[in-house]
């Protein structure tokens, strides 16, 4: 089962989370055969980290919650909450299999949180910018609650757009990087 995490950052919370940074990379280098794609959000100023993102393919709910929740960021109370999310990995890769995916330009973080009839369970015909693409769903797996993206694009408007206008309560875009070790 495919799960979608994204931790948002505790407000002052960045001397925290560099302290812990080798922690956080040991933890995550156990799950390095689970992992779909990972790396943090930024700001607008694409310095200043919002949140991390990781998206793994796990054994169950019980799994991702211990995914989740014994990260040593989390542990540490550097993020202020979680969004966990089973996910359908419609591109069937990982982000080390899209072409380019650390060459420059701009890459983003799309969640767009459902309201309504399903809609973006597939990823969009024009396949070369989007690096993961997928419905979020409930726990069961049997209902859609949005979609999520981490697309290649020139701005955040442009990343908004593989997400279909006007069928969404909100849809967030984070500025997004790679992430793992180097």
């Amino acid at each position: 089962m495919e799960f979608l995490f994204y931790h948002r950052d505790r407000s002052g919370s960045l001397p925290l989370r560099m302290a812990l940074t080798e922690e956080h990379w040991s933890y995550m280098d156990t799950y390095e055969k689970e992992l779909i794609a990972r790396g943090p959000t930024f700001a607008d100023d694409g310095e200043t980290p919002t949140g991390s993102l990781h998206i793994a393919d796990l054994p169950g709910p019980a799994a991702a919650r211990a995914f989740a929740f014994d990260e040593p960021c989390y542990q540490a109370g550097a993020f202020r909450d979680v969004l966990v999310r089973r996910w359908r990995n419609t591109l069937g890769r990982t982000m080390g299999e899209f072409p380019g995916l650390r060459d420059d330009g701009s890459r983003y973080l799309v969640i767009g949180f459902g309201a309504g009839e399903a809609v973006d369970l597939e990823p969009p015909a024009d396949r070369d910018h989007v690096i993961a693409h997928g419905p979020l769903l409930s726990d069961d797996g049997d209902v859609w609650l949005g979609t999520a993206a981490l697309v290649r694009a020139p701005d955040a408007d442009s990343a908004r757009a593989v997400l279909t206008a006007d069928r969404y309560a909100d849809v967030e875009v984070h500025n997004w990087e790679p992430g793992g070790r180097r």
